[in-house]
């Protein structure tokens, strides 16, 4: 499992959360008794804007490991109350460090790195304090947050910490949605590993460098542009409110007004960037406004974008016209390429893992000819599995290694397939877009269908498919022009005898292409023509009410994924835009979707976007069919989604067998 950085970024978020109103709200008993052993000094710095804060009081915190929703676990302990500036003790028993009048502040060891009941994942809070320098302002509106590390790491102790706005947006973002609420912050308990990996795998320093509070405009592997202008833009729209001597000042107000979350108002700065992370399309020009006469921190954007979505683009490791992805139980990335006949893999933070041609082999062929999309998939082993369009099925392992031959595995009827899927027993099935069938082959690349596929139930050119919670595959079918059958779903069970009732009709279906099953059990499925929409159906076949859903952005959609709360997320080739629907079917963006800002110029993140793939942190990937900036490349919408468990097949198996669509 990977624990970094990243994760220390959520733990920064979750205590944040717990401290929205005043420092305080998290309770006394999660303070752990003082021991002998003291941590590694810290040392840091407050800073609003380009301005120094004052008297902020500077709480220690850990992530708790009591599942989510429980509360994040205070650190420091009476030792603070003898520093110089004195440190102190708030209502609820939680003690906190002093910045002084440069805004530096100093741990030199009152706590000790958790050992049971949190994990050894830390962060800084700031509450509070005066942003002019001078007097005895204390504006309660300031809330920033900024993280350490694992504390159980050698190293660990010699890390400069700069909390400001920067620092805030990069830890919101990068785990907005893993946070409950503002007063709870605590992950699945340790010994849940897959979780664990999935949370930590978050890394806020993609979005900017820890020691010194810049947003980045690089990733620290090379390959990766995050939207710095777009970063800065939004902890200038917070500095607006953190360096002025109140929080009922007009920033203050005009900030919290614009980033509210429903209904309720945020009364400081971490809650509105959680918000304004959570609901990246609302109240944009006003929020933008607010850093008109602020830039504190540069270069910002010069005018309003599309959206507050955070986004970077991937470039490298072979990728070339990718096509579709998939997301294994370590978060990497492994995208087939259409144009290069190659697979791309990408770690969690978007580093290189394959060679700069990708892994070829196994007899993996392009898409062009057959103008399809390949598919792919991760088995439990974590071998990844890719459909050709010359009727064959490649396998490779975790590593990349080619292990299905130079022509891949035949047989089983398999004909042009489109999409794959892996069901319990790692077994693969394959929807044959060139037949009336469905192929099963085993784990080991032998078919397991007979020489004519699965056949009946309505079965008419299968692309999409996918298992539900009972371990039965549900196809999207397609159809071939000047044959009969199509715009219908079937549902086989292990054995792949059709499901009685199959096919199923109605909902709106229209040449439907790609197929997703979401955590309430329902089945979505992409109507292509003559216009774009989304199909939906219950787990018993009929059609819900209000399908076909359409709006949102929707313009030439492709391959779509859905987040632990049913929300479906859409990548749109013509509009290059990602479309966002609720769990109702009602649209979450507007008619131009979300875009992200692309640097250096702007305009959208996206060009020509066929897939999307949620991981375990939140984050959706979207393969970009066309070029960006003279380069193929794969996007990352950070922390826009609910977490997902990874791979998909995951899903139905302990502990996480209760929906088709978990939440790590």
């Amino acid at each position: 499992m990977r624990i970094s950085l990243v994760f220390a970024l959520v733990l920064s978020l979750l205590v944040l959360s717990g401290c929205s109103g005043a420092p305080g709200i998290i309770s006394k008993s999660t303070n752990p008794a003082p021991s002998p052993v003291s941590g590694p000094a810290i040392h840091g710095i407050v800073h609003g804007g380009q301005s120094s804060i004052s008297g902020s009081h500077v709480y220690l915190y850990a992530v708790g490991d009591t599942g989510y929703g429980g509360a994040a676990v205070s650190l420091l302990n009476s030792g603070v109350l003898t520093q110089t500036p004195a440190g102190g003790q708030d209502g609820s028993g939680n003690y906190y460090v002093t910045s002084g009048s440069d805004g530096s502040f100093n741990i030199t060891g009152e706590y000790t790195c958790p050992t049971s009941g949190a994990y050894p994942e830390v962060y800084v809070l700031a509450m509070g304090g005066n942003p002019t320098g001078s007097g005895s302002v204390n504006n309660t509106a300031i809330s920033l947050v900024a993280p350490i590390g694992d504390c159980s790491k050698s190293g660990f102790g010699s890390k400069y910490v700069v909390v400001n706005e920067v620092s805030t947006i990069g830890t919101v973002y990068a785990a907005s949605l893993v946070i409950t609420d503002i007063a709870h912050v605590s992950a699945p308990p340790p010994s849940d590993a897959l979780a664990f990996t999935a949370l930590g795998n978050i890394d806020t320093d993609l979005l900017y460098a820890s020691n010194t509070g810049v947003a980045r405009a690089t990733t620290p592997a090379g390959n990766g542009t995050p939207p710095q202008a777009e970063v800065n833009t939004l902890a200038n729209i917070l500095a607006a409110c953190v360096n002025t001597t109140s929080s009922s000042s007009s920033n203050c107000q005009t900030l919290f007004a614009n980033a509210k979350n429903g209904a309720s108002t945020p009364s400081e700065t971490f809650t509105a960037a959680l918000n304004i992370a959570r609901n990246p399309g609302a109240n944009i020009a006003n929020l933008f406004g607010l850093q008109s006469g602020n830039a504190d921190f540069v270069p910002d954007l010069s005018s309003a974008p599309n959206d507050f979505t955070i986004a970077i683009t991937y470039t490298g490791g072979g990728l070339d016209g990718p096509v579709d992805l998939a997301i294994d139980g370590s978060g990497d990335v492994w995208v087939s390429n259409e144009y290069a006949t190659s697979i791309s893999e990408l770690a969690s933070d978007g580093t290189v893992l394959s060679p700069s041609a990708g892994f070829t082999g196994g007899g993996l062929s392009g898409g062009i000819a057959n103008e399809v999309f390949p598919g792919i998939a991760v088995d439990t082993a974590g071998n990844v599995w890719d459909a050709n369009p010359s009727s064959t099925l490649s396998k490779f392992s975790s590593t990349g290694t080619a292990i299905s031959g130079s022509g891949g595995y035949t047989g089983g009827g398999i004909d042009i397939p489109d999409f794959l899927a892996v069901d319990t027993s790692n077994n693969i099935w394959l929807g044959n877009r060139g037949d009336f069938s469905l192929s099963e082959f085993n784990s080991s690349g032998t078919p397991i269908s007979g020489s004519g596929g699965y056949t009946g139930g309505g079965l008419a050119a299968p692309s999409g498919v996918a298992f539900d919670i009972s371990g039965d595959l549900w196809a999207a079918n397609n159809g071939v022009s000047g044959s009969p059958g199509g715009d219908s779903l079937t549902e086989v069970n292990s054995t792949g005898t059709p499901i009685s009732g199959s096919p199923f009709t109605g909902g709106g279906l229209v040449n439907p292409f790609a197929l997703a099953i979401g955590p309430s059990g329902n089945i979505w499925v992409l109507d292509t023509d003559p216009s774009p929409a989304l199909s939906a159906f219950n787990s018993s076949g009929t059609a819900i009410s209000g399908s076909p859903f359409t709006g949102g952005g929707l313009d030439e959609p492709r391959l779509f994924a859905i987040d632990a709360s049913g929300n479906v997320f859409v990548p749109n080739i013509d509009g290059n835009s990602l479309s966002v629907l609720n769990s109702s079917g009602t649209a979450i963006t507007s008619a131009s979707g979300y875009t992200g800002w692309l640097p250096p110029s702007g305009g959208s993140t996206l060009n020509t976007p066929t897939a999307a793939a949620i991981d375990g942190n939140g984050n959706v990937w979207v393969t970009d069919g066309a070029m960006i900036n003279g380069n193929y490349a794969v996007t990352e919408f950070v922390g826009l989604a609910t977490p997902v468990v990874t791979p998909i097949v995951a899903n139905l198996l302990p502990p996480y067998s209760s929906s088709a669509v978990n939440k790590p």
